[in-house]
């Protein structure tokens, strides 16, 4: 394996301007790696290599006529993107047949920001049909497989930006959560992902346009290898644009945070089951940043037993009348769930089955008795509020990503309520970033979720490094070779 493609973005960044590196060079043993993994993975779906190789030219003559001092923190670095956003000239479907002719044609907010810290962007990246589901699945691009397993799933809704960064074909990448779309792949892939506080980073040229309460809940964050590099772009990519609804948080630095002065809870109830190996690594985890002079509390056991339903509650309380995901998927609010399965069955179906399922869950959510929903929703704000009142400036909440490491393909059909673990900080807006810990006894990647009151992105950040530190990098593996380590 190349060298290259197991560096930093920041390492990588620092070695081009100090002249060790090339721009052309980093680039084309990025397009390499892409090109040697991505059959098996399936995770880059549209590429712009030969843009990217000129973008990188260029990047070679500024350099040679520069200063390094002046040039930006992601000089010459190379990305992927998740299909969702937008980025000149490549598509933009959303994994949704009705919409796989449609093409970008203007950057995202956040896409814009990278490019001017200049970052080279190789291609976009595989979601689910629609997005709002673990299996990175639709009838535009296929399936993307796990470089773990390739038998299992790498995530959604960002499970091929996940894949890819975690099989060396991107240092890092961007991602987006509505449910865990960022910290489900991160953990199931081995990489790390930041979930940024609600409104903190705008979601301007993201699909689907969210509005309302639910531009708080939808977070658009980075995906990398290392927690060094979700400082470095989750930086690039704050604050207002100036179209978005973002809320302006003071910046604070990670690298300020005194571990001695942070308070650990530990947390491994969720509403199911959780495996033996993730409850382990949670109170691993706590244990090493107590040895590093951190404080271990406790919170009730059953705190976030009913996670899942407060999730779907909150997001129903918000949705418009007649906004349907039917229609979002289909452009049909009527679809027939019924019929699709037929010719899901027959092969004629544009739809996935956990679309159809989706869709027929989200009709029985509207049939709920109002008193439930009430009751729940009056539960997710207390809760939202208790957590808020015992992390404060110094807490954080280490809490498992799932019940259990990368399923196979299709398995959470069978789990509907696993999502629970992460779907629950989105409507409670509160920032958490996924760290992996080690391999499961059958090399599939294990880690935790740090999370932290609203605002405290910079807590986060610096408690995963920490972790990082004392636990190490999983190195970029080929997906024909289950066998590689950290």
């Amino acid at each position: 394996m190349d060298p290259i493609v197991r560096m930093s973005a920041n390492e990588l960044a620092t070695r081009i301007k100090a002249h060790e590196l090339g721009p052309v060079e980093v680039v084309r043993a990025h397009v390499e790696r892409i090109e040697r993994v991505n059959p098996a993975l399936n995770a880059v779906v549209a590429e712009r290599f030969e843009l990217a190789l000129q973008e990188a030219e260029s990047a070679e003559h500024r350099l040679m006529h520069s200063d390094s001092s002046s040039l930006p923190p992601l000089f010459a670095v190379p990305c992927t993107i998740k299909d969702f956003y937008g980025v000149t000239g490549l598509p933009q479907t959303g994994g949704i047949w009705r919409r796989k002719n449609e093409v970008a044609t203007a950057d995202s907010t956040v896409v814009r920001r990278l490019r001017e810290a200049g970052a080279i962007v190789l291609g976009v990246t595989n979601v689910p049909e629609g997005g709002l589901w673990l299996e990175t699945h639709n009838r535009v691009y296929g399936r993307s497989n796990n470089p773990w397993d390739l038998r299992r799933t790498p995530g959604g809704s960002s499970g091929g930006e996940g894949a890819i960064v975690a099989a060396g074909g991107a240092p890092f990448g961007m991602g987006s959560d509505i449910g865990g779309s960022i910290r489900l792949p991160a953990a199931f892939c081995g990489i790390t992902g930041h979930k940024p506080t609600g409104r903190r980073v705008p979601n301007t040229g993201h699909w689907p346009p969210l509005e309302g309460e639910h531009e708080g809940y939808l977070c658009c964050g980075p995906m990398a290898r290392h927690v060094g590099d979700l400082i470095t772009v989750f930086d690039i990519v704050s604050g207002p644009d100036g179209v978005a609804n973002v809320v302006e948080w003071e910046p604070r630095d990670p690298r300020h945070v005194d571990l001695r002065e942070v308070r650990v809870f530990p947390l491994d109830e969720g509403g199911v089951r959780v495996s033996p190996e993730l409850r382990l690594s949670v109170r691993k985890s706590a244990e090493l940043l107590e040895r590093r002079g951190a404080r271990v509390e406790r919170l009730r056991p059953d705190l976030l037993r009913e996670a899942i339903w407060i999730w779907g509650a909150m997001m129903s309380e918000h949705a418009a009348p007649d906004a349907s995901y039917a229609e979002l998927v289909s452009g049909d609010p009527e679809l027939s769930v019924g019929r699709e399965l037929a010719r899901l069955v027959l092969g004629r179906s544009r739809h996935t089955g956990p679309v159809l399922a989706l869709i027929a869950a989200e009709r029985l959510m509207r049939r709920f008795p109002n008193r439930q929903a009430t009751r729940l929703l009056e539960l997710g704000r207390a809760i939202g509020r208790e957590l808020e009142e015992t992390l404060g400036d110094h807490g954080v909440l280490l809490h498992p990503p799932y019940a259990r490491t990368a399923p196979r393909h299709n398995a959470p059909l069978l789990r509907p309520l696993d999502p629970g673990f992460t779907a629950i900080f989105n409507v409670l807006e509160l920032p958490a970033t996924q760290v992996p810990t080690g391999l499961d006894a059958r090399g599939l990647p294990l880690g935790v979720q740090v999370v932290g009151a609203r605002g405290r992105d910079h807590l986060c950040l610096a408690v995963a490094q920490a972790l990082e530190e004392e636990l190490g990098v999983l190195t970029p593996i080929d997906p024909r070779d289950r066998n590689a380590r950290a």
